[in-house]
């Protein structure tokens, strides 16, 4: 019998996989694949790589527990299918749905290509509650704010349906490598090391790993953790970057090793108090929904009076910005949060990105790129919306002329000071008085706290009040009011 083609791209996962449970219903031996793409719009960042590297080790171990075995190779996509196809004899071929311009535009082709020869060809929803197309505006339009479209998801929740549990078994398709030779296509498969999906410029493994636990039990895992105490806080402690307080389920998410189905039922089931969490999980699927409906939305202002900002374009502080070296402590403890574990705290990210947006002038497009390279969990859509709402040039975005103060942002939001000492540690003895401030205490307690500010911490890089007058005078002329 000729197998059928499941290719897995963002869903490494069993639990609620619709392709997978659509590929083991059609009765037919299943040849499960990966490939890497490298003709994508928007290659992977250094982070990302990482983790997609064990992800698929996860996976893989997943799938030969249930009789499968992931076949990987490397190419671009519309290539190698064709030839996978041809090898094997495959007459079917089942993906999960992704939403980006690439996939979209490779997807929409293959799809084309095999039916016109008479493939068949399914696609399912998989890595967001509802279609981009599913949920409309009165006037059949899409959503730009954000409050009415959750609003309209909770009216229609009925129709999120019931999480896939994974399967227990799997008929497989012995494929081997002499059969793919016999072909002379040049179709190849290639090991997980192959890849060579780890990054080189620096060991990102011995850094990151002991933060995260990658794969799909680590995504359950980090769901039930979260479920079971900090749920009930969440409201408050998401904006604490000092406590445990979010699910950091992000990068789960963001590799598909967890759907937003399985959250929402699993954490409506729990009797928790979770509407601002899936509150949160909505903000996701409305920023799936905005960059379907805006294919730029990472490089291209969504709203175009913001295309004559006049940003102050500086390499120099954009490094130092990305170095953590700002003068600003709540800034820079975000920033080497970041470099040393892949993520970065809610509330410290918007306010990371307001400073380099507002204090230091620099187009979000650069925080946009510099998040994509360094975080485990940077997500096409996510990411983009996000910084583009911090920015105020996004649809449903926080107002321009709102800038976060990084002083009173640390003071209130880290009040005993734990997070700041804990990634800036060369002024951890200063008082709380001064821990955010430190351009502002005595010498005498400078001294005392081994603290030389220009030398073992920079003084600001800019000063607080000129640079909130400086954007807001760029905001001006922007409106064509300078």
């Amino acid at each position: 019998m000729s197998p059928i083609i499941l290719w897995f791209r963002r869903d490494l996962r069993l639990v609620d996989n619709p392709a997978l449970n659509a590929a083991i219903k059609s009765g037919r031996p299943i040849l499960p694949i990966y490939i890497f793409e490298t003709d994508t719009q928007k290659p992977l960042g250094q982070a990302s790589l990482w983790w997609l590297h064990h992800s698929l080790g996860s996976l893989q171990n997943s799938l030969k527990s249930i009789g499968l075995d992931l076949f990987m190779t490397k190419g671009a996509a519309r290539d190698i299918i064709p030839d996978w196809i041809e090898a094997s004899g495959a007459k079917q071929i089942v993906w999960n749905r992704r939403y980006d311009k690439g996939g979209i535009q490779t997807d929409k082709a293959l799809k084309e290509m095999l039916s016109a020869d008479g493939l068949r060809v399914e696609s399912f929803k998989s890595s967001v509650l509802f279609e981009p197309w599913e949920i409309k505006t009165q006037t059949g339009g899409y959503y730009k704010v954000y409050s009415p479209f959750w609003r309209r998801c909770l009216a229609h929740s009925e129709y999120i349906h019931p999480a896939l549990p994974a399967p227990k078994k799997a008929i497989g398709f012995d494929l081997k490598q002499t059969d793919l030779a016999k072909t002379g296509l040049g179709v190849k498969r290639l090991s997980l090391e192959a890849l060579s999906l780890l990054p080189t410029r620096l060991d990102w493994g011995a850094k990151l790993a002991p933060f995260w636990q990658i794969g799909e039990q680590g995504a359950l895992a980090a769901l039930e953790r979260f479920l079971a105490g900090p749920v009930e806080d969440y409201a408050e402690d998401r904006n604490r970057p000092d406590v445990m307080g979010t699910s950091r389920l992000s990068p789960h998410l963001a590799f598909g090793e967890i759907s937003p189905r399985l959250i929402w039922h699993v954490t409506q089931a729990s009797g928790k108090s979770g509407g601002k969490f899936l509150s949160e999980i909505g903000w996701r699927d409305f920023s799936y929904h905005l960059l379907y409906f805006n294919p730029d939305l990472a490089t291209q202002n969504f709203k175009a009076q913001f295309n004559v900002y006049p940003w102050e374009v500086d390499d120099i502080k954009t490094q130092a910005w990305q170095q953590g070296r700002t003068g600003y402590p709540i800034v820079d403890a975000g920033m080497r949060e970041l470099w040393a574990t892949g993520w970065q705290h809610n509330r410290v990210r918007m306010v990371t990105a307001s400073f380099l947006i507002k204090h230091l002038r620099q187009p979000w497009q650069a925080g946009e790129r510099w998040f994509w390279d360094t975080l485990v969990d940077a997500d096409p859509a996510s990411n983009a919306a996000s910084w583009q709402w911090v920015a105020g040039s996004g649809a449903d975005a926080s107002p321009y002329f709102r800038i976060f103060n990084p002083i009173t942002q640390g003071q209130k939001f880290d009040p005993n000071g734990a997070y700041v000492r804990r990634w800036v540690p060369e002024i951890a003895g200063l008082s709380n008085r001064y821990l955010f401030c430190p351009w502002e205490a005595p010498d005498d307690a400078l001294k005392e706290a081994g603290i030389k500010l220009g030398v073992s911490y920079p003084r600001p890089i800019v000063e607080h009040k000129k640079a909130r007058e400086a954007a807001l005078a760029g905001y001006k002329v922007m409106r064509g009011e300078g």
